[in-house]
């Protein structure tokens, strides 16, 4: 089961109030966004957002037993087209955005593309992994057909794996023999390249791998650093901009992202430094552990 991570937080910085209008840019199992619309009716309206057409469409038939579906506008598409999306829907006034860019539950869990190192499945890694929505590459690609020189890149940048230069030519060379097809295939090739004591961590000696793996598949960074500018766009002035990462990789982009905003004028920064879950959070849900809350407000 999905518990939204920071939820008194997301609602204590966001603020919504009777009539306002929300955008959730990434609805997931819509936990956040069902909060919102209890403190928003009776006309206030949430815009959904999923990369995943079957977290969409999974919403959708829940949606029945929502009270309030008639004010929830969801859409399958990717955060980076934000604007497009607005514009499309005819959604304003927004007085507020959420990010959370940590990976769902049911991604994990249930939808057998290959997103977790517990499981054996095939190494998809694909938010959308409908051909006709999704032009990019899978994990399984990425791994049987780039060089070990982009390979290393990739989990060096986006996993800061400090065995990258071995991890890549490991799968190189296996590759030769046999093509990486399923996770727990990669995750001994993992263990086979890396040092004992490596293993031996409380963190999985897959943990940084197949995260890199995710982020350059879907292009998370990328469509991060395209995003935001374009939600200060569509906010009203006072609106307010919520942020939730799971990494350093993404806390550094909406960092910066915000500096640079109130160095201009545009943004007041509310959250000083990140807000973390308390302990309590952390116990009753681990995945929690790594998050960090950024929000402001748009001044201009």
């Amino acid at each position: 089961m999905h518990i939204p991570v920071l939820q008194k937080e997301v609602l204590k910085y966001l603020n919504p109030k009777p009539n306002e209008n929300f955008i959730d840019a990434t609805i997931g199992e819509a936990g956040d966004a069902l909060a919102i619309l209890e403190k928003n009716k009776p006309d206030g309206k949430v815009l959904g957002i999923d990369a995943d057409y079957e977290q969409i469409k999974r919403i959708k038939q829940r949606a029945l037993n929502f009270q309030f579906k008639d004010r929830l506008v969801l859409v399958n598409g990717s955060y980076n087209k934000l604007e497009e999306i607005v514009e499309k829907y005819d959604f304003n006034p927004i007085e507020g955005i959420l990010f959370d860019l940590g990976i769902s539950s049911w991604h994990l869990e249930q939808s057998g593309r290959g997103f977790t190192f517990l499981k054996d499945e095939p190494l998809d890694m694909r938010y959308n992994a409908r051909s006709e929505n999704q032009g990019s590459l899978s994990a399984q690609q990425i791994l049987n057909n780039f060089s070990q020189k982009d390979i290393c890149e990739i989990l060096r940048k986006y996993g800061e794996e400090r065995f990258a230069k071995r991890i890549s030519e490991k799968i190189v060379k296996e590759r030769k023999i046999k093509p990486i097809k399923t996770t727990l295939q990669l995750v001994e090739i993992i263990k086979k390249a890396v040092p004992k004591r490596y293993r031996a961590r409380k963190k999985h000696v897959a943990t940084k791998t197949f995260q890199a793996l995710r982020i350059a598949v879907n292009n998370e960074l990328g469509s991060l650093k395209q995003a935001l500018p374009q939600a200060l766009r569509v906010l009203n002035i006072g609106g307010r901009l919520v942020v939730i990462s799971f990494h350093s990789l993404e806390d550094r982009i909406v960092k910066q992202f915000l500096k640079v905003g109130e160095k201009n004028g545009k943004l007041q920064i509310l959250t000083k430094k990140p807000v973390t879950p308390t302990l309590q959070e952390v116990q009753e849900n681990y995945r929690s552990r790594s998050a960090k809350l950024r929000a402001a407000i748009k001044l201009v």
